[in-house]
């Protein structure tokens, strides 16, 4: 499984002006993260104080099932997704890159 890096914001054009409807959509997306934390698919959650931006960092088999994953989110908020590496891959690497001279 590759590990994500997903930087995400919230849109705020979807966040409801309304405190009481704001408290109900984020408690809302919370439990789904917490759901999702418990599944053991997502490692790791954070959201900034500011409560606008956060990251997570994600299992998923390719790209195409973490996309499908994040669609659930989509339009609530935006991401940028970076690949992962595990500390063995970039050794592994690295030795290839000096090998294959």
């Amino acid at each position: 499984m590759t590990k994500f890096y997903v930087k995400w914001w919230l849109e705020p054009t979807k966040v409801p002006v309304d405190a009481e409807q704001r408290a109900k959509v984020w408690l809302s997306m919370l439990d789904m993260v917490k759901a999702s934390l418990n599944a053991g698919v997502t490692k790791d959650w954070g959201m900034a104080a500011g409560g606008d931006f956060g990251y997570t960092i994600s299992e998923a088999a390719n790209e195409a099932e973490l996309f499908t994953r994040l669609l659930t989110w989509m339009p609530y908020a935006h991401f940028e997704v970076v690949p992962m590496l595990t500390v063995d891959q970039a050794i592994e690497a690295i030795k290839k890159a000096t090998t294959h001279r």
